[in-house]
């Protein structure tokens, strides 16, 4: 017995070592063999980051394991990824391994794939991104295999299974696409056997879209199938299975066949019961609800056939039909019913034409209370150019609708909606804007609907709402609302409510709206901020990135056109009256056209555009500011106190223009330091008060001479431009009581300055300062000369810094009137040489001549020629400023 022992000891123990050399001795050679198979059959580029091969995992069996696997297709969908997973696992018999060397191909038992990513891409030219074989005359069509006479793989599978997968399919040239999420699939069959039985089960989230159009979204299928496979024939036949979409059950009988150049089709199905939850079934769970403990009466079945050749010309033909007859559901927790239920619908083709596929809505019927909801209608072409033919007529109380199923709305809704129209039109005139071939007629009308919304701070109560269908438009007669204090009134016409509605069209109108009361506030919600959240605003507000969810955006489907007159539009603090103009909005731009409004006392024209079609809202305006008041519109407007911060300290009214563009925030506020533009303003009857702004009281402080107080400033006209931050002032200058100032300078939005006022002031202001040697001038003579005082502000509006070079002014008067009492003493001296040579050219001989008549010759000519020389003398020495002391007379006689 020890022997026996010690010899199964030893098997056991070559199993062991065998198990754990086993795969260091075959796995370079699987995965060269792999990577052989792939570039002789495969025209695609295949990788992995792991390779690995394991016993104990599978034991009896071997598997391989390809980790984080790709399979990216070539020429023509290059780069695109035909399918991905995180683990691909082939199962093989242990004996399998000793082929790799022998030529002959390894078979494999099972593949299972997990967390796989299947794309199949079909484009418009009918090109296949998942025929990626490399064609080879030596391999025979029906061979299931990746083997050549080196080696290879061959695919006898007995189970598959998919995990936890994805698998998408796109057909670009019939615009079908099927997403299937959380795919969950296994078969077991013989794939080797001529006919055999594949057992299958599967459970998935579907999704449908056909030619734009979504028919699922996330819908719950599973599918329990017993499939006979005839793999010589390629004939596949239904046999045992059951299918549930959502908790809609059906079963299926038939075959499909695979051939050359076509597919035949023969599949029949219909709901096992005609209970009418069915029907409720299908609606997807997030909407339906749980369904245990709703109540149903009547029936709901669904049954059809699809039958026919599938080939490029030709579709299967269908019949399948939904019918429910005198059907009602009462959910559990809910007060109301819905009764009254007439389901009659069949879908439609019988020539296997596509073009001939229509759907035939014989009835859809249903009742709340006493309200009656009826639908009938047509739609021929249903795959290519739908031809609609539809008609609408009933009442619904819309508060009714969540009281009978189970809805989950943001807000609540009432209203009594009532509805009598008709409509004709096909899809190609909606999609090119054909209107003449959109047919509609009827009416539609809504009272008493209240709309209650977080995004609203009161509740949007509209009393009416009256709309008239016509061939081509659909005109509002009336529309009565009031949320807040803001009433309003409307009218007007929409172009192409179908198309809009149906094709993603924008929504074309021309509306007339009229109000008493628009109050802003009744349109937004103040919420409370913290610190940290009023100043990352205030930060924002000089900024001009746009921030992401929050941001305030036109609409991009709106194409229309409004008129509107207000008695009183309040915004924040600011009141606008008698308010009339035009906005046009189109492609994510709001133009303001001839907007007027009577404002801070006076008038206001506004004509622009607001756009936030880009990530940073943009505008762009022109304001004409009429007869208003100075100190309201200080108070009013933000953007006038960063602009004219002086304007603080004015009071009267002026008239302006202004043009400026730039940035908005995400709720459309100006970002200051994004503004550009300039303005033209006129003051018309302006009085300052220094005591109002510290900058004009220290320059009243500063010019003792000058009393700002009765400063008067009407019709002063004054441009200024700004940019980046920055507010030039162009030079212009006023008149203070006989001064002449001249202004030039700039200030930031942050209120810091650099100006220059250049006073031309008269000597009389500054006589007191002038030295004693010309203090006996008196304020006429100072009247007569001016000189230039420079005054220089700087600092910022709120602290400001006043700086006077008066020293220098009054040195430049000095000089003034030094030069000026040198030019009339030099004209004295030549008004005196003029006398003096008059005298002694003509005027001496007259009077020697008289003298020698009554005194005698010689003392008469010695007296007037002493004279003459000391006149001479006195003259030329102040002329030259050498006139020396005059002598005593009295003495040189002596």
């Amino acid at each position: 017995m020890k022997k026996v022992f010690k010899i199964i000891g030893i098997v056991l123990l070559v199993l062991i070592i065998g198990l754990i050399a086993a795969p260091f001795l075959f796995r370079g050679q699987l995965e060269e063999l792999l990577k052989k198979s792939i570039n002789e059959n495969l025209n695609a580029t295949v990788a992995w980051e792991d390779f690995d091969l394991t016993l104990f995992s599978s034991f009896p069996d071997a598997a391989v394991q390809v980790q984080n696997f790709s399979v990216v297709n070539n020429a023509p969908f290059a780069g695109d990824t035909l399918a991905s997973g995180a683990t691909l696992q082939l199962d093989m018999g242990v004996m399998q391994l000793f082929k790799t060397s022998s030529g002959k191909p390894i078979q494999i038992d099972a593949i299972r794939l997990d967390e796989g990513f299947v794309n199949i891409k079909v484009d418009s030219l009918g090109n296949a991104n998942y025929d990626i074989a490399k064609e080879s005359p030596a391999t025979s069509a029906t061979q299931d295999t990746l083997a050549d006479s080196s080696g290879g793989f061959s695919f006898d599978v007995q189970h598959y299974e998919l995990n936890n997968s994805r698998i998408n399919y796109l057909d670009e040239s019939t615009q079908t696409f099927l997403r299937l999420t959380e795919v969950n699939h296994e078969g077991d069959g013989d794939f080797s056997a001529a006919v055999s039985n594949l057992n299958t089960t599967t459970t998935a989230l579907a999704s449908f879209d056909f030619d734009g159009v979504n028919y699922l979204n996330a819908n719950k299928i599973a599918l329990d199938a017993v499939i006979e496979m005839n793999l010589e024939e390629q004939r596949y036949t239904f046999k045992e299975n059951e299918a549930l979409i959502n908790q809609l059950p059906l079963v299926f009988k038939g075959f499909i066949q695979v051939n050359e150049n076509n597919n035949e089709l023969d599949l029949a199905f219909e709901t096992p019961s005609s209970d009418f939850k069915n029907f409720l079934g299908v609606i997807p769970e997030v909407y339906a609800k749980n369904l245990d403990g709703v109540t149903t009466t009547g029936d709901f079945k669904v049954n059809g056939r699809i039958n026919g050749v599938v080939d490029e010309t030709h579709i299967p033909m269908l019949d399948i039909a939904i019918q429910s007859n005198n059907a009602s559901f009462k959910y559990p927790d809910l007060p109301k019913s819905v009764n009254d239920i007439i389901i009659d619908a069949q879908i439609m083709n019988e020539t296997g034409n596509v073009d001939d596929t229509y759907l035939r809505l014989g009835n859809l019927n249903f009742r709340i209370d006493q309200d009656v909801f009826n639908a009938k209608g047509r739609i021929d072409r249903l795959t290519t150019n739908p031809l609609v033919d539809l008609a609408l007529k009933g009442k619904l109380n819309l508060a009714n609708l969540e009281k009978a199923y189970p809805l989950e709305l943001d807000q609540d809704i009432n209203g009594l909606l009532t509805v009598d129209m008709t409509a004709n039109f096909d899809m190609e005139s909606v999609e090119k804007e054909r209107y003449q071939n959109i047919k509609s007629s009827g009416t539609a009308s809504l009272k008493d609907f209240k709309y209650v919304s977080p995004e609203l701070p009161n509740a949007l109560n509209m009393a009416s709402a009256n709309v008239t269908f016509n061939p081509g438009t659909i005109t509002l007669n009336n529309l009565d609302a009031q949320t807040g204090q803001t009433d309003i009134s409307a009218k007007g016409s929409i172009e192409n409510l179908i198309p809009f509605v149906l094709s993603k069209e924008d929504l074309k109108g021309r509306f007339t709206v009229t109000s008493k009361v628009i109050n802003l506030a009744d349109f937004s919600v103040v919420e409370e901020e913290s610190a940290a959240a009023t100043t990352a605003e205030k930060s924002a507000s000089t900024s001009a990135t746009a921030s992401g969810d929050t941001a305030i955006k036109i609409p991009s489907f709106l194409d229309a056109t409004l008129d509107f007159k207000a008695g009183k539009v309040i915004y924040d603090n600011i009141t606008l009256s008698n308010v009339s103009g035009n906005v046009t909005v189109q492609n994510e731009t709001a133009s303001l056209n001839n907007i007027r409004s009577d404002i801070f006392g006076g008038a206001i024209g506004l004509n622009g555009n607001v756009s936030t079609k880009s990530a940073t809202p943009t505008f762009e305006m022109a304001l004409d500011l009429k007869s208003v008041d100075i100190s309201q519109s200080f108070e009013g407007l933000e953007m006038l106190q960063q602009l004219t911060p002086i304007a603080k300290a004015l009071q009267g009214a002026l008239n302006t223009n202004i043009q400026l563009k730039g940035n908005l925030t995400d709720d459309l506020t100006p970002v200051l330091s994004s503004l550009a533009g300039n303005a033209l303003a006129q003051l018309l009857t302006v009085e300052v008060k220094p005591e109002k702004m510290k900058l004009i009281s220290a320059l009243d402080d500063k010019l003792d001479f000058i009393n700002l107080q009765n400063l008067d400033l009407s019709n002063l006209k004054t441009q200024l431009s700004f940019d980046n931050g920055l507010v030039t002032v162009k030079p212009f200058d006023f008149n203070i009581k006989g001064i002449n100032v001249g202004v030039s300078g700039t200030h930031s939005l942050e209120n810091t300055m650099n100006y220059t006022l250049n006073l031309k002031v008269p000597g009389s202001y500054l006589g007191s300062k002038v030295g004693n040697t010309l203090a006996s001038l008196s304020n006429a003579d100072l009247e007569s000369y001016t000189v230039d005082l420079p005054v220089t502000l700087s600092g910022n509006f709120t602290s400001p810094q006043v700086s006077l070079n008066t020293q220098q002014a009054v040195t430049n008067l000095t000089q003034q009137i030094v030069a000026t009492q040198k030019d009339k003493l030099k004209q004295q001296g030549e008004d005196k040489v003029k006398q003096a040579l008059s005298g002694l050219l003509g005027g001496t001989k007259t009077t020697t001549d008289s003298t020698a008549v009554k005194t005698g010759k010689d003392s008469v000519s010695t007296t007037t020629k002493t004279t003459t020389e000391k006149v001479v003398k006195d003259v030329l020495g102040g002329l030259f400023g050498k006139k020396k002391a005059t002598q005593d007379t009295t003495k040189t006689n002596n």
